[in-house]
């Protein structure tokens, strides 16, 4: 399964840029990239201009006013909202290792990752600050804490020996001028962790030409058009929502809708009818929460014309359903957090129910026996390998320079998935034997 389409790589290469300063000077620059929706807060939205801007300030602050060096560490713990790709980009723009964390983790969990990653900063969401504080005191270099969603830091409890600053301060008070890190494609860029089945979590480092290795879903899973309107159901800290939600649709130049608060399942529909989305990317679950729970045809949201999901296989039964309400397909793709999507359906062939798709032309894969390094013939079941030389592929398991060696062998990376192709090229995905789980 080795592809013939090359992916050039440029020397240097960031993704805080390239996702939003690139857009300065274009026809785009005024363009929407980012609408988000909270169920408590209401909509809120952001051009490529701003972001630009506002994710410029939140780079000068870390280097200019903290003082924070290329490959230091900081963590984003936020909700769903603008502050997201603000900070996320931000701190790529300076160089440094953005960290995504969910809001769901307690504060023991948070404070495994701000130790693990020895990060010497943390963005938050004001509503996480009051409970997340007692745990990240003490730590060997955490010394900035700052706080999204607050105007001021007044009246709230400062922690001894940490610093505490409000996002919105920083937008009033921080130089604009660009100062952007001149990173080279494969220096690290943002790391994530996994929740394995045995032992702690393990970071997976991702270098800034991963935004390279996505090009292939670009290309053979998405089917963007111009000036396409995503709407995802997904949070940001995910690695799927992060490439499908963040990076690519704002590499190409696109406008997403993101959602933050309580839902049910009309909430989807409802939210892709107010704000015209084109494309909608899920997961099995909501598409059948969709089908089972409301009546929603395509005659509730006609501008919809592409429809993507990710994350666990979705039934034959619920594809068809969707086929009798929606008049389209759903697009499935695999992936993991060492090396995003990269294996995928799409409108180049028809969907065989069951199967994983195709591996996506650019990445090349093979299966093999694990015991005798060789490749099996079709129909047999060998453990999908990913070439070394993917872009797309993480660097390496964080300070677990064994663990990462031990996952490569005679220049592949073994993902610990199993899978059989048939005669046709398609994938029949088997499952996992290992550890190598989701996003944590």
């Amino acid at each position: 399964m080795s592809q013939t389409v090359k992916l050039d790589i440029p020397e240097f290469l960031n993704i805080g840029i390239a996702c939003t300063s690139a857009w300065v000077g274009t026809a785009k620059e005024n363009n929407v990239a980012m609408i988000i929706e909270d169920d408590k807060l209401g909509t809120d939205q952001v051009t490529y201009k701003e972001l630009a801007v506002k994710s410029d300030q939140v780079s000068n602050f870390f280097t200019q006013e903290i003082g924070l060096k290329p490959r230091d560490r900081v963590l984003v713990c936020l909700k769903n909202s603008l502050a997201y790709p603000i900070s996320f980009f931000g701190v790529m723009k300076g160089g440094m290792i953005a960290v995504p964390t969910s809001t769901l983790l307690s504060g023991s969990e948070v404070k495994y990752l701000a130790e693990d990653s020895q990060a010497k900063a943390i963005v938050l969401s004001a509503s996480m600050y009051e409970n997340l504080v007692p745990y990240l005191l003490n730590l060997d270099n955490l010394r900035t804490i700052i706080i999204a969603g607050i105007d001021s830091t007044d009246g709230l409890k400062k922690p001894e020996g940490i610093e505490i600053f409000a996002l919105n301060q920083i937008f009033n008070n921080t130089s604009t001028t660009p100062n952007h890190y001149n990173s080279r494609s494969g220096e690290p860029a943002y790391l994530v962790y996994t929740s394995g089945t045995t032992g702690y979590p393990k970071g997976v480092l991702h270098s800034h030409r991963s935004l390279i290795g996505r090009k292939p879903a670009t290309d053979f899973w998405f089917d963007f058009k111009e000036n396409d309107r995503i709407m995802h159901s997904g949070k940001f800290n995910w690695t799927y929502v992060l490439g499908s939600a963040l990076m690519d649709p704002l590499f190409n130049g696109h406008t997403v809708i993101a959602y933050e608060g309580s839902n049910d399942a009309s909430t989807w529909i409802n939210l892709i009818k107010k704000h015209s989305c084109t494309i909608f990317i899920g997961v099995p679950t909501i598409y059948r929460q969709i089908i089972q729970k409301t009546d929603f045809t395509l005659e509730d949201c006609p501008s919809l014309r592409y429809c993507m999901s990710a994350g666990e296989h979705l039934s034959d039964e619920m594809l068809g359903l969707w086929r009798e309400k929606f008049k389209q397909d759903i697009y499935e793709a695999i992936g993991m957090s060492e090396c995003s999507y990269y294996i995928s359906h799409s409108k180049n062939n028809p969907i065989r129910p069951g199967s994983a798709g195709f591996v996506q032309p650019g990445h090349t894969v093979k299966l093999l026996d694990p015991d005798t390094l060789e490749e099996v013939v079709d129909g047999e079941e060998g453990m999908i390998c990913i070439g070394e030389d993917d872009p797309g592929l993480f660097l390496e398991y964080w300070q677990l320079e064994e663990e990462t060696a031990k996952s490569r062998h005679v220049g592949y990376f073994f993902t610990g998935d199993y899978a059989k192709k048939d005669e046709d090229g398609y994938i029949w995905f088997i499952g996992r034997k290992d550890d190598i789980i989701n996003t944590f």
